[in-house]
């Protein structure tokens, strides 16, 4: 059974989740944008900087490995705001770090939470919001990838740019000191899914969860999903400097112009996949979006113009996809493992967000003239892991109103 929550604390129970996801989802991204920075600060290359990248999907991979034998053993808001507060420490922990061997250290340690972080904030929505609008739900909590792209990046790169790139991960550690608070307010207790019976070892909610063909779909079809996105969203900001002609300080812009219309459009794809079924909004989404994909990774020199509505359009479909999809995924879980299913669902995504990167890193290289040469192929590449995606929507069953 769903948790009963009022209208008014269901709204601020999905307003802290936002908050706490903004938080994690900003740590993580804003590295990208970072990379020229860095790459300066340390007289790093790209393969060095994709290190920093990697560091943290692979940590949280193996997180959410671990965070698999135990999380459905505790009480969802207390495990929560436990680990959300040492994913602050760790956050903290790169803003302090004296040089780039130990700010891969931080950030691995910052992906061991920040990995599990993403896991349960989908498990307390599907937990406590009914099927019927969980899709919605995960729009709301979804705004917080907008949000992060309108304020979090351009103020993060703004205090980069004044005070050094330590300034914002000591600014994202706040925040969440600052969440923590709004956390222990109005998330609600959530232990519905504990059972007295004891299991017979550490492993047994992990051998469940795996002996379920419709889980193992369900997790094959994220890593999908995520595969086909991080592919080319880490050499985005890369290729539109030394290819498409942008200037450094225009990247803010294109961040603020992809967030505004991502924050718009998260909430109206979460109503249509509630309205008209999750698996045929996703892929009509999934489809819209393989033409900026391909658009993105073939461009040549155009005005900043032309590269808003490319990366807009980008953006926007790109992480539409995700909402209906998310709803698809946490729903095809049984409630009584879904936080050990998500805990796994985080690893395999981490570990696609991983294999992704590296993968573009071998196909792409730079020449002579500093341009990025194999963007395209990359594009190709996104393109097919999204056309198998969209095959394996179809064949997962959701559990629906009891879920």
């Amino acid at each position: 059974m769903t948790a009963e929550l009022s209208p008014r604390a269901e709204r601020f129970f999905l307003l802290t989740l936002a908050g706490i996801q903004f938080s994690h989802i900003l740590d993580f991204m804003i590295m990208m944008p970072l990379g020229p920075i860095l790459m300066a600060a340390f007289g790093i290359g790209t393969h060095e900087f994709g290190l920093l990248v990697a560091a943290y999907s692979f940590s949280a991979a193996v997180s959410g490995i671990l965070a698999a034998t135990f999380v459905d053993q505790f009480e969802r808001k207390r495990l929560v705001l436990i680990i959300f507060g040492l994913f602050g420490v760790a956050t903290l922990a790169c803003g302090l770090a004296p040089g780039y061997s130990t700010l891969i250290l931080a950030r691995g340690l910052a992906g061991v939470f920040g990995g599990i972080m993403g896991a349960m904030v989908q498990t307390m929505v599907a937990d406590a919001i009914p099927f019927s609008r969980r899709a919605r739900a995960s729009g709301v909590v979804s705004s917080a990838f907008s949000i992060s792209t309108i304020a979090g990046v351009p103020l993060s790169l703004w205090l980069a740019n004044h005070l050094g790139w330590r300034a914002p991960f000591v600014f994202i550690a706040a925040l969440t000191v600052v969440f923590l608070i709004v956390g222990l307010r109005f998330l609600p207790e959530l232990h519905h899914h504990l059972s007295a019976e004891k299991r017979a070892h550490l492993l047994s909610a992990t051998f469940d969860v795996l002996a379920d063909h419709n889980h193992l779909r369900a997790l094959l079809f994220s890593s999908l999903i995520i595969f086909s996105g991080f592919t080319v969203i880490p050499y985005i900001t890369v290729y539109a400097v030394s290819n498409v002609g942008i200037a450094q300080s225009d990247i803010p812009i294109i961040y603020l112009f992809g967030g505004a219309a991502t924050f718009i459009s998260a909430r109206l794809i979460g109503h249509w996949a509630d309205k008209h079924g999750k698996v045929e909004v996703y892929r009509r989404v999934a489809l819209l979006a393989m033409v900026p994909t391909l658009v993105l990774t073939h461009a040549g020199v155009v005005p900043l113009w032309g590269w808003l509505i490319i990366s807009t359009s980008f953006f926007v479909l790109i992480s539409g996809r995700m909402i209906p999809a998310m709803a698809i995924i946490a729903s095809s879980a049984q409630p009584q493992l879904r936080g050990t299913f998500m805990s796994l669902n985080a690893t395999v995504q981490s570990l696609a967000m991983g294999l992704a990167t590296t993968l573009s890193g071998f196909l792409t290289s730079l020449d002579a003239s500093g341009h990025i040469v194999g963007y395209p192929l990359v594009g190709y590449v996104a393109v097919a892991a999204n056309l198998i995606a969209m095959w394996f929507a179809g064949h997962i069953v959701m559990h629906g109103k009891n879920a």
